[in-house]
């Protein structure tokens, strides 16, 4: 099946040529992403293959169709970029990566807690400058604290369960309460009473209308003093504005971000040599308690040969009208 995939790079490229061996499918790569201004390079695909921050709006899923293109192939987990309704109003199928590895997610998380709590990345510098003081690199010990996972999935499990081997009480909110969590001895609370008893809270949530903006200014003066708060689920999970004014009363004592709600001008590119002309970003990478990494989390060896696995099943079973069992329906936005 002719498909014209988006936003790709060099390992993209890799992991999804590999993974066609044997489907022979006609893959057409493409550095842009796709936008209403790069929407007439997918004409006469019957496919389009996109990642997290490719534009699925309105407009251009209806220029896709006039295109000739029938099915959108995410290759990703989340699908806040594609407008539903207008997808199933233009008979638009929409198949996704529902999980590719949990643990690579699950580890960059606790990785970001370990590396702030013990500022590794600082030490490292140091070392290499010869500069063995041991001034500002004050830690505490992760055995014993209380970790609120907000989003229980299978991400938001895995996570939970690294955290218990650390000797940490894990506290969870989820709509949906995980059979797996609550035999494991997770206890289940309200937002509330997760914020105000964690020492870290971690994001595992999917972005929805309900979630946006969840961490908020009501949200944050809930949490402890000196809290520590990551993101490895999606940006807008994350009132920017609000978090920064929370780091600088330091109210919030770490930041831990692989994804950040205008990311898409930023990440997955080379702008060393730019001047970033996004100020609230900036302002944010210039705490010194604040870790920020590339939407990274996903990106292990073992993720992209599945994300490239689960795309290529996806274009096959649409193209031989086999069941699909990752569609994605309007109603699963909602849920």
């Amino acid at each position: 099946m002719r498909t014209a995939v988006f936003s790709t790079k060099r390992y993209d490229r890799d992991s999804l040529t590999e993974a066609n061996n044997d489907a022979q499918h006609s893959l057409h790569f493409l550095e842009p992403r796709l936008t209403i201004d790069s929407v007439k390079l997918a004409e006469e695909f019957p496919a389009v293959c996109c990642f997290v921050n490719d534009q699925l709006s309105a407009p251009v899923l209806h220029r896709l169709v006039e295109g000739g293109t029938r099915l959108i192939a995410l290759r990703c987990a989340g699908f806040n970029n594609v407008d539903l309704h207008a997808a199933e109003e233009l008979g638009l199928t929409v198949l996704r990566v529902p999980a590719y590895s949990p643990y690579a997610v699950a580890e960059h998380a606790v990785g970001m807690i370990l590396t702030l709590n013990r500022k590794f990345h600082k030490a490292y510098i140091r070392v290499r400058e010869g500069n063995f003081s041991l001034d500002g690199l004050l830690g505490f010990d992760l055995h014993g604290k209380v970790v609120g996972i907000v989003g229980t999935g299978k991400i938001g499990t895995v996570t939970a369960k690294i955290l218990q081997g650390f000797g940490c009480t894990v506290l969870a909110h989820d709509l949906y309460p995980n059979e797996e969590c609550i035999a494991a001895k997770i206890q289940y609370v309200s937002l509330d009473e997760l914020y105000s008893r964690s020492d870290i809270v971690s994001l595992h949530c999917p972005l929805t209308p309900q979630t946006y903006h969840l961490i908020n200014e009501a949200a944050l003066s809930k949490m402890k003093h000196g809290a520590m708060l990551i993101n490895t689920s999606r940006g807008p999970l994350i009132d920017a504005l609000a978090t920064i004014s929370a780091l600088k009363s330091r109210r919030l004592g770490y930041l831990g971000l692989d994804v950040y709600e205008e990311e898409a001008d930023l990440f997955f590119e080379d702008l060393s040599e730019c001047v970033i002309q996004d100020d609230i970003f900036l302002r944010l990478s210039s705490f010194p308690n604040v870790l920020i990494t590339g939407h990274q989390a996903f990106f292990t060896s073992n993720a992209l040969g599945a994300i490239g696995s689960i795309t290529i099943g996806n274009i096959t079973a649409f193209e031989n009208g086999e069941p699909l069992v990752n569609q994605v329906h309007r109603q699963k936005a909602k849920a």
